[in-house]
């Protein structure tokens, strides 16, 4: 079909202006830039014929710091119940958000949010922001949490930072004809609507310079979300074809959290940490490339030779070669032959670029004293940690920002259980028995009812987890075991999983012991045992010698009477 005849989709003008706007803001091409800048790509479109392409690339280290530093903690959700105008369902909320707690968890581990957060973490600090968009798992009653490119995401207010204020969002994917199709019979449309989309190779604004070459021609695909009466509704299209009609979702917040690395007034994507790098990370390859290219030039011995006096000229280079002169005369041999001597390089080009390495990293908090020179050996972990936290005291603003990202995307997957679990959410509880200490699954249910009616807040609980964080922690609990202010079994059982200290095999040897005593308990017991026989033993030996004395006396005293 001619797509000359076709009639473009409301949402797709919607998606061209847009477009368009990212193009006059250069956010596609400092997308594609700054991921190189990133990766190493820093000399991208330079060819060179005679000299190696040389980068000395701080900006990857910066933000592996960084990123590192502000990722090191566990992440832990925790909802509490807001129903104290209402004391008779207070209790019954307090155990519903407990159960919450385990069902967040579950959601947590198994849908690889660690992964997730460092990966939004590093997305944010490259390219200003960072964007996880949730659906929704119908049939296990459980969020699916996506990272998307800042590319993908398209805010009706550009110049507004906060998601949920938006008038409308948004959001591309590109999908194969197959997976329209798809779409296509579940929501029960025509199939004559496939012959109306045809592949494209429009994805020159796709993010990453990998994602511009596709195996199979594929198609953009665009998801609108706004607000109107305090839901959000949803629609879905491609260039020609409207996939899923207007719906109301039912949701009261944008199924989307964001994470701007720094704020910038007017702007919705925030500041990362590349772009302000660039400038010093160019001239820094480029000095380099100059030293290269100068030590090349000057700094060997060359050659000088007068080829009209030299009888074989092919024996000029090789080694121990006898060079043979032709008949000059009284010419001598260093007019006709001799060597250069390698020239000097100034100092201050390598002072230079020594001294933009620096400052670029220490100006951005990520220099080489990140304990403060502290030696682990001889100072206490409080101390490490007390100058560990004043260097990290910079990160502050990304520490917060990931903690109200990930407590934004709690809110998000509780209104979801509160929506979409009409016959009630189903959770996994463990439970430990008392006298085995074995532990079981059981599933309890939430009733609809009860989600719809409680009103839960959201906070996110931070442990630290980095390395002088659990030295500090394993090094006072040392402490405290052997100021004898805990037992050994107390002191192994507050271990970390992941700790220094081996726990495994510290519960091996607690295992041990206690096999140990057992087995010394029972041979005690088997002994008291054998020791209660032989007094009983004697006990009934000694009641038969009384029974038979009195039996005795009765005889001898029946024969007197007798």
């Amino acid at each position: 079909m001619d797509t000359k005849e076709l009639q473009e989709t409301r949402i797709w003008d919607l998606y061209e202006k847009h477009v368009n706007f990212m193009h006059q803001k250069h956010i596609y091409s400092d997308t594609d830039l700054n991921n190189r800048m990133y990766n190493g790509d820093q000399w991208y479109g330079l060819k060179l014929k005679d000299a190696e392409k040389i980068q000395l690339n701080f900006i990857k280290q910066v933000v592996k710091q960084k990123v590192s530093t502000i990722t090191s903690n566990l992440f832990a959700i925790n909802y509490s119940p807001e129903n104290v105008e209402n004391p008779d369902f207070y209790d019954m909320a307090q155990k519903t958000c407990d159960l919450l707690n385990k069902k967040a968890s579950k959601v947590w581990d198994k849908d690889y949010m660690d992964k997730k957060i460092k990966k939004v973490a590093k997305k944010a600090a490259i390219n200003d922001e960072a964007i996880i968009y949730v659906t929704y798992d119908f049939e296990n009653n459980s969020p699916l949490n996506e990272v998307l490119s800042k590319n993908d995401v398209m805010y009706g207010n550009e110049n507004e930072d906060e998601i949920q204020l938006q008038p409308y969002i948004l959001i591309r994917h590109r999908m194969t004809l197959i997976e329209i199709e798809n779409i296509i019979k579940e929501e029960g449309l025509s199939e004559e609507l496939l012959n109306q989309i045809s592949t494209d190779n429009d994805n020159s604004t796709a993010s990453g310079l990998d994602a511009k070459f596709e195996v199979e021609d594929k198609v953009w695909v665009i998801t609108k979300l706004y607000k109107k009466d305090g839901t959000i509704h949803f629609s879905q299209a491609t260039r020609y074809v409207d996939l899923k009609k207007d719906r109301d979702t039912g949701l009261t917040l944008y199924p989307l959290s964001h994470y701007n690395w720094e704020d910038e007034e007017g702007n919705a994507r925030g500041v990362g940490e590349v772009r302000n790098l660039i400038p010093n990370q160019l001239e820094v390859n480029k000095i380099a490339m100059r030293r290269a290219i100068t030590s090349k030039n000057i700094s060997y011995p060359q050659r000088v030779v007068n080829e009209n006096a030299v009888a074989d000229k092919g024996s000029v280079n090789k080694v121990g070669a006898t060079v043979w002169f032709k008949d000059m005369g009284n010419t001598r041999a260093s007019d006709v032959f001799m060597t250069t001597s390698p020239g000097q390089i100034g100092v201050d080009s390598e002072k230079l670029q020594n001294e933009l390495i620096t400052l670029s990293r220490d100006l951005n908090n990520a220099g080489d004293a990140t304990t403060g020179n502290i030696d682990p050996e001889s100072a206490s972990g409080r101390a490490i940690l007390a100058v560990q936290n004043a260097q990290n005291q910079p990160l502050t603003e990304q520490t917060i920002g990931l903690k109200f990202f990930i407590e934004d995307l709690a809110r998000i997957w509780f209104d979801m259980w509160k929506t979409y679990a009409s016959d009630g959410l189903q959770i996994e509880v463990e439970n430990t028995d008392a006298t085995t200490g074995q532990t079981s699954l059981t599933l309890q249910t939430i009733p609809s009812y009860i989600l719809e009616e409680l009103n839960a807040s959201v906070k996110v609980d931070i442990t630290p987890k980095g390395a002088y964080d659990k030295y500090a922690q394993e090094l006072s609990l040392e402490n405290m075991f052997t100021n004898d202010k805990i037992t050994f079994e107390e002191y192994v059982d507050s271990l970390d999983p992941d700790s220094v200290m081996p726990k495994a095999k510290l519960e091996k040897i607690m295992r041990d012991r206690q096999e140990a005593q057992r087995q010394i308990d029972e041979i005690e017991q088997q002994a008291q045992e054998m020791k209660n026989q032989s007094q009983m033993q004697m006990f009934n030996r000694s009641e038969i010698e009384n029974i038979a004395n009195q039996g005795n006396e009765l005889i001898n005293q029946a024969m007197q009477e007798a």
